[in-house]
């Protein structure tokens, strides 16, 4: 009977364990990895250039990276 009981508590306590570090994982905001507005809008203008985003996309992403510095 012990034989059983400690595997069992051993595999219940990981468990609850990993599933919080789920659950924390999940509810994180979203991180800024944009670098800074200098270098956003330089890669913005190289989406532009190689026409991986329209004229308007490009002044519209620049407007709000604008805004949010």
């Amino acid at each position: 009977m012990k034989k059983i009981i400690i595997p069992t508590s051993v595999a219940l306590a990981s468990m609850i364990f990993l599933s919080g570090c789920v659950v924390a994982i999940g509810t994180r905001e979203p991180q800024d990895s944009g670098g800074t507005v200098g270098q956003q809008l330089i890669d913005l203008q190289k989406a532009k250039d190689v026409g991986a985003i329209t004229d308007a996309e490009f002044k519209t992403q620049k407007a709000r990276s604008l805004k949010n510095k």
